[in-house]
């Protein structure tokens, strides 16, 4: 008997890799923005509908029963299982022509992450993770790092807009009093996976949304970071602070100003 959750998995890693190479194809040169501002440094380029339109199209046909809900196109249908897309994350990044950047499709029963998967086509990676079977990069299996020393450590820290630069700065701050090393990206998705790869120790941001997290979910928990509760208090709706890290480090920064603790 088929498992359906792997006929869903099996599916959405070939769409996955299709919708790559969509945003490849359509990826500007290098330059000056292209794209339209949305709100400051909140880009949409012609390939965020596109390839979204693509993987919402390819979905419904395959499990017409699922539930769907995007980045540009919000929830367009419900079901029982729902897939969560961001077609472009880290958009600033790629409408300048930049590798920093994936698609990001993850599958969810309720508020829980089932199947996430990240390819970032650029950078030549997939990550992926299905529930119970671990978490994976290019098919070698990653666990979050080993660090225990805030010192020692590396953590990125995304920036909303929703949410006042003062706590911003006030959150880069306190983290940077204990030594550890700053980063930004510009992708959530992306930084949230560095966490379960083992490249960096630490994400978080006061405010972000469930579609530039959800697949990341997925990924952390399979490789034994540890993280917030991204859902609690409506956070699938309305967005929510995140907070990931490397699990020998939870107790070093419990106390971060304005974040939610990981659990």
């Amino acid at each position: 008997m088929s498992d359906p959750l792997q006929t869903r998995f099996d599916l959405a890693m070939r769409l996955a890799e299709r919708a790559g190479e969509m945003a490849m194809a359509m990826r500007p040169p290098p330059g000056a923005a292209h794209g339209i501002l949305k709100g400051p440094q909140d880009w949409l380029t012609e390939a965020d509908g596109a390839v979204e339109r693509f993987l919402s199209d390819e979905l419904a046909a395959a499990f017409p029963a699922d539930g769907f809900q995007g980045e540009e196109g919000g929830v367009s249908r419900g079901g029982a299982l729902r897939w969560v897309v961001d077609p472009i994350d880290g958009t600033s990044n790629y409408a300048r022509g930049a590798a920093r950047f994936c698609v990001s499709l993850a599958c969810m029963e309720g508020d829980t992450p089932l199947i996430g998967i990240i390819v970032a086509p650029a950078l030549r990676e997939s990550i992926w993770a299905r529930r119970g079977a671990g978490a994976w990069l290019n098919g070698q299996a990653i666990r979050a790092a080993e660090t225990t020393d805030p010192a020692q450590a590396i953590m990125e820290v995304g920036w909303s807009r929703r949410r006042p630069d003062a706590d911003y700065l006030n959150l880069c701050q306190r983290i940077m009093a204990g030594g550890t090393s700053l980063r930004r990206g510009g992708s959530g998705a992306l930084g949230l996976v560095d966490v379960a790869i083992g490249r960096q120790d630490g994400y978080a941001e006061l405010h972000i949304n469930l579609w530039d997290v959800a697949a990341a979910l997925a990924i952390l928990h399979e490789a034994g970071a540890k993280v917030s509760d991204f859902c609690a208090g409506n956070g699938a709706v309305e967005g929510n602070g995140i907070f990931a890290c490397a699990p020998g480090l939870l107790a070093a920064w419990s106390d971060l100003p304005g974040l939610p603790k990981p659990v």
